[in-house]
């Protein structure tokens, strides 16, 4: 058995992709897996699968969205050793003030190189951002509202679909993969 931290992209904000958390639990149970729990309205799901294959709950939880919703959600899984290694490995931790304007985009894979080499840091300064293993830090020193850093088209700039919750958002849920009391 194997925990995980499913996050859903872009649903619940502004109107658009409407997924009720209370049905996102549902559909997980309906599909097989357990222990399953719900995290703000943004998207964040943990559960626990039998599968050692988080591709396979990427799969099956996008299916399940679509068959019930009839929205096309991309969905990114990680276990609780990759959501703390993306904590601890954040290269811009010394410079956050407010962990809500630190967030990590986590990639569908890593980024190819040729597409790494044509960014400009320096369109978005003061903001800034790194890469890590296949996720993106982005620092708004200045928040999110009205951030070129967030409004950049990144799926087009790294060939890669990424969904971005903040450290605190992460932090939060690397403590909900913890195996549940029994």
């Amino acid at each position: 058995m194997s925990r995980y931290a499913v996050l859903l992209r872009g649903v619940n904000v502004g109107g658009n992709n409407k997924v009720p958390m209370a049905r996102l639990r549902e559909l997980a149970a309906e599909v097989g897996y357990t222990d399953v729990a719900t995290y703000v309205q943004s998207g964040n799901l943990v559960l626990t699968a039998e599968t050692k294959k988080p591709a396979e709950v990427e799969r099956a939880v996008a299916k399940a969205i679509h068959d019930d919703l009839g929205l096309e959600i991309p969905v990114m899984v990680r276990d609780r050793d990759e959501l703390a290694a993306a904590l601890a490995a954040n290269p811009l931790a010394d410079i956050v003030e407010n962990p809500a304007w630190m967030h990590i985009s986590f990639l569908a894979s890593q980024p190819p190189a040729d597409k790494l080499k044509l960014l400009d840091r320096s369109e978005f300064e003061p903001e800034r951002f790194e890469f890590g293993d296949r996720c993106m830090y982005l620092w708004f020193p200045g928040g999110s509202g009205r951030s070129k850093l967030a409004g950049a088209p990144w799926d087009r700039r790294l060939g890669v679909r990424g969904t971005a919750r903040n450290v605190r958002t992460v932090a939060a849920l690397l403590d909900m993969l913890d195996p549940p009391a029994a």
